[in-house]
Protein backbone atom coordinates (compact mmCIF):
# COMPACT_ATOMS: atom_id res chain seq x y z
CA UNK A 1 0.00 0.00 0.00
CA UNK A 2 0.96 3.40 -0.77
CA UNK A 3 0.16 7.08 0.10
CA UNK A 4 -0.96 9.38 -3.33
CA UNK A 5 -0.63 12.95 -2.71
CA UNK A 6 -2.51 15.10 -5.18
CA UNK A 7 -2.42 18.51 -6.70
CA UNK A 8 -5.86 20.08 -7.57
CA UNK A 9 -5.91 22.52 -10.03
CA UNK A 10 -4.40 21.41 -13.17
CA UNK A 11 -3.90 17.79 -12.38
CA UNK A 12 -7.48 16.37 -11.27
CA UNK A 13 -9.62 19.61 -12.34
CA UNK A 14 -9.36 22.13 -15.28
CA UNK A 15 -10.86 25.14 -13.15
CA UNK A 16 -8.87 27.97 -15.03
CA UNK A 17 -12.27 29.19 -16.88
CA UNK A 18 -14.35 29.26 -13.53
CA UNK A 19 -11.00 31.30 -12.20
CA UNK A 20 -11.18 33.28 -15.34
CA UNK A 21 -14.69 34.31 -15.19
CA UNK A 22 -13.89 35.27 -11.44
CA UNK A 23 -11.24 37.52 -12.06
CA UNK A 24 -13.01 39.29 -15.11
CA UNK A 25 -15.63 39.86 -13.18
CA UNK A 26 -13.77 41.30 -10.58
CA UNK A 27 -12.01 43.20 -13.38
CA UNK A 28 -15.22 44.74 -14.53
CA UNK A 29 -16.12 45.80 -11.12
CA UNK A 30 -12.89 48.10 -11.22
CA UNK A 31 -13.24 49.40 -14.70
CA UNK A 32 -10.59 47.26 -16.20
CA UNK A 33 -10.32 45.20 -19.06
CA UNK A 34 -11.21 41.00 -19.08
CA UNK A 35 -8.36 38.71 -19.24
CA UNK A 36 -8.31 36.15 -21.65
CA UNK A 37 -7.98 32.23 -20.46
CA UNK A 38 -4.07 31.77 -21.19
CA UNK A 39 -3.42 34.96 -19.53
CA UNK A 40 -5.43 33.85 -16.59
CA UNK A 41 -4.10 30.07 -16.69
CA UNK A 42 -0.79 31.55 -17.08
CA UNK A 43 -1.05 33.31 -13.85
CA UNK A 44 -2.42 30.27 -11.70
CA UNK A 45 -0.28 27.89 -9.42
CA UNK A 46 1.05 29.81 -6.23
CA UNK A 47 -2.24 30.77 -5.26
CA UNK A 48 -4.99 33.43 -4.90
CA UNK A 49 -3.30 35.94 -3.44
CA UNK A 50 -0.47 35.68 -6.14
CA UNK A 51 -2.87 35.18 -8.87
CA UNK A 52 -4.54 38.47 -7.91
CA UNK A 53 -0.94 40.34 -7.86
CA UNK A 54 -0.23 39.17 -11.33
CA UNK A 55 -2.98 40.25 -12.79
CA UNK A 56 -3.13 43.85 -10.70
CA UNK A 57 0.68 43.96 -12.58
CA UNK A 58 -0.88 43.22 -15.77
CA UNK A 59 -3.49 45.88 -15.28
CA UNK A 60 -1.18 48.49 -13.71
CA UNK A 61 -3.40 48.46 -10.71
CA UNK A 62 -3.04 49.93 -7.42
CA UNK A 63 -1.28 47.21 -5.39
CA UNK A 64 -2.54 49.28 -2.47
CA UNK A 65 -5.60 47.57 -3.36
CA UNK A 66 -4.40 43.91 -3.28
CA UNK A 67 -6.16 42.65 -0.04
CA UNK A 68 -9.67 43.98 -0.97
CA UNK A 69 -9.19 42.40 -4.56
CA UNK A 70 -7.82 39.33 -3.48
CA UNK A 71 -11.30 38.88 -1.37
CA UNK A 72 -13.46 40.39 -3.79
CA UNK A 73 -12.20 37.30 -6.14
CA UNK A 74 -12.48 35.11 -3.93
CA UNK A 75 -16.00 35.70 -2.95
CA UNK A 76 -16.80 35.81 -6.55
CA UNK A 77 -15.69 32.72 -7.51
CA UNK A 78 -16.91 30.71 -3.99
CA UNK A 79 -20.56 31.82 -5.72
CA UNK A 80 -19.73 30.41 -9.06
CA UNK A 81 -20.62 26.90 -7.94
CA UNK A 82 -17.31 25.22 -10.53
CA UNK A 83 -19.66 25.37 -13.24
CA UNK A 84 -17.05 25.33 -16.02
CA UNK A 85 -14.85 23.19 -14.00
CA UNK A 86 -14.37 19.79 -15.32
CA UNK A 87 -11.97 16.82 -14.64
CA UNK A 88 -9.72 16.11 -16.64
CA UNK A 89 -9.87 12.59 -18.46
CA UNK A 90 -10.10 8.82 -16.59
CA UNK A 91 -9.54 10.95 -13.60
CA UNK A 92 -12.23 9.10 -11.55
CA UNK A 93 -11.57 5.58 -12.93
CA UNK A 94 -7.93 6.25 -12.19
CA UNK A 95 -8.91 6.90 -8.38
CA UNK A 96 -11.37 4.51 -8.30
CA UNK A 97 -8.48 1.45 -8.76
CA UNK A 98 -6.05 3.49 -6.47
CA UNK A 99 -8.48 2.85 -4.23
CA UNK A 100 -9.73 -0.54 -5.00
CA UNK A 101 -5.75 -1.21 -5.05
CA UNK A 102 -5.74 -0.49 -1.22
CA UNK A 103 -3.78 2.98 -1.47
CA UNK A 104 -4.76 5.88 0.83
CA UNK A 105 -5.09 9.41 -1.02
CA UNK A 106 -5.07 12.98 -0.25
CA UNK A 107 -5.07 16.45 -1.81
CA UNK A 108 -2.08 19.22 -1.47
CA UNK A 109 -2.77 22.35 -2.94
CA UNK A 110 -2.21 25.75 -2.87
CA UNK A 111 -6.20 26.67 -3.82
CA UNK A 112 -7.87 28.14 -0.83
CA UNK A 113 -9.27 25.24 1.64
CA UNK A 114 -12.66 26.09 1.57
CA UNK A 115 -13.25 26.37 -2.13
CA UNK A 116 -10.79 23.32 -2.39
CA UNK A 117 -13.03 21.26 -0.73
CA UNK A 118 -16.53 22.73 -2.38
CA UNK A 119 -15.22 21.56 -6.08
CA UNK A 120 -14.22 18.23 -4.62
CA UNK A 121 -17.89 18.12 -3.46
CA UNK A 122 -19.50 19.47 -6.47
CA UNK A 123 -17.52 16.62 -8.63
CA UNK A 124 -17.95 13.81 -6.00
CA UNK A 125 -14.15 13.49 -5.87
CA UNK A 126 -14.56 13.83 -1.65
CA UNK A 127 -14.55 10.44 -0.52
CA UNK A 128 -11.66 9.39 -2.25
CA UNK A 129 -9.46 11.52 0.10
CA UNK A 130 -8.51 10.98 3.44
CA UNK A 131 -6.81 14.13 3.91
CA UNK A 132 -6.91 17.65 1.95
CA UNK A 133 -4.63 20.56 2.53
CA UNK A 134 -5.45 23.76 1.22
CA UNK A 135 -3.19 27.05 0.69
CA UNK A 136 -4.27 28.43 3.54
CA UNK A 137 -4.26 25.12 5.75
CA UNK A 138 -0.30 25.81 6.62
CA UNK A 139 1.55 28.98 7.33
CA UNK A 140 3.29 28.82 4.07
CA UNK A 141 2.24 27.56 0.41
CA UNK A 142 3.88 25.08 -2.03
CA UNK A 143 6.78 25.29 -3.39
CA UNK A 144 7.93 25.44 -0.02
CA UNK A 145 7.74 21.78 1.72
CA UNK A 146 5.49 23.07 4.66
CA UNK A 147 1.76 22.03 3.01
CA UNK A 148 3.06 18.55 1.91
CA UNK A 149 4.78 17.66 4.90
CA UNK A 150 1.54 18.29 6.61
CA UNK A 151 -0.63 16.03 4.33
CA UNK A 152 2.04 13.36 4.71
CA UNK A 153 2.30 13.54 8.68
CA UNK A 154 -1.36 13.58 8.32
CA UNK A 155 -1.49 10.31 6.07
CA UNK A 156 1.74 8.05 7.19
CA UNK A 157 4.90 7.66 6.78
CA UNK A 158 5.19 5.01 3.56
CA UNK A 159 5.83 5.15 0.15
CA UNK A 160 4.68 8.51 -1.07
CA UNK A 161 4.04 9.77 -4.33
CA UNK A 162 3.38 13.41 -5.36
CA UNK A 163 1.24 13.83 -8.31
CA UNK A 164 1.05 17.48 -10.20
CA UNK A 165 1.60 19.76 -13.05
CA UNK A 166 3.41 22.29 -12.49
CA UNK A 167 7.05 23.74 -11.41
CA UNK A 168 5.79 24.07 -8.58
CA UNK A 169 4.49 20.92 -7.79
CA UNK A 170 8.01 19.53 -9.19
CA UNK A 171 9.79 22.09 -6.76
CA UNK A 172 7.78 20.85 -3.82
CA UNK A 173 8.34 17.45 -4.23
CA UNK A 174 12.06 18.14 -4.57
CA UNK A 175 11.89 20.11 -1.22
CA UNK A 176 10.59 17.48 0.22
CA UNK A 177 12.48 14.49 -1.31
CA UNK A 178 9.60 12.94 -2.53
CA UNK A 179 8.89 11.34 -5.95
CA UNK A 180 7.20 13.12 -8.17
CA UNK A 181 4.48 11.91 -11.41
CA UNK A 182 4.70 15.16 -13.75
CA UNK A 183 0.94 15.38 -15.51
CA UNK A 184 1.55 16.81 -18.69
CA UNK A 185 -1.53 18.39 -19.67
CA UNK A 186 -2.27 20.52 -17.26
CA UNK A 187 -1.04 24.40 -16.55
CA UNK A 188 3.10 23.89 -16.88
CA UNK A 189 4.79 26.49 -18.30
CA UNK A 190 8.14 25.13 -19.36
CA UNK A 191 8.84 22.12 -21.13
CA UNK A 192 8.75 19.10 -19.60
CA UNK A 193 12.69 18.12 -19.70
CA UNK A 194 12.86 21.11 -17.78
CA UNK A 195 10.72 20.32 -15.02
CA UNK A 196 12.39 17.91 -12.67
CA UNK A 197 10.26 14.74 -12.33
CA UNK A 198 10.38 10.58 -11.73
CA UNK A 199 7.93 9.86 -14.08
CA UNK A 200 5.83 12.44 -16.58
CA UNK A 201 2.37 11.28 -17.93
CA UNK A 202 -0.31 12.24 -20.39
CA UNK A 203 -3.15 9.83 -19.60
CA UNK A 204 -4.27 9.15 -15.97
CA UNK A 205 -4.70 5.63 -16.92
CA UNK A 206 -1.01 5.00 -16.96
CA UNK A 207 -0.74 6.25 -12.85
CA UNK A 208 -1.33 3.07 -11.46
CA UNK A 209 1.12 1.39 -13.55
CA UNK A 210 3.93 4.17 -12.18
CA UNK A 211 2.97 4.04 -8.51
CA UNK A 212 4.02 0.31 -9.57
CA UNK A 213 6.97 1.01 -10.83
CA UNK A 214 8.34 3.45 -7.78
CA UNK A 215 6.90 1.26 -4.82
CA UNK A 216 9.27 -1.64 -6.74
CA UNK A 217 12.24 0.06 -6.94
CA UNK A 218 12.03 1.47 -3.24
CA UNK A 219 11.88 -2.17 -2.12
CA UNK A 220 15.29 -3.56 -4.10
Amino acid sequence: MAVVIFDLDGTLIDSAPDIQGAVNEMLAAEGQSPLDLATVTSFIGNGLPKLVERVIRHHDMDMAQHARLTADTLAIYNQSDSELTRLYPHVIDTLKTLKAQGHRMGICTNKPLGPALHVLLHLDLGDFFDVVIGGDSTDRKKPDPMPLQRAMADMSTETILYVGDSEIDAETAVNTGQPFALFTEGYRKRDIADIPHTQAFSDFRDLPGILARIQGKRLR
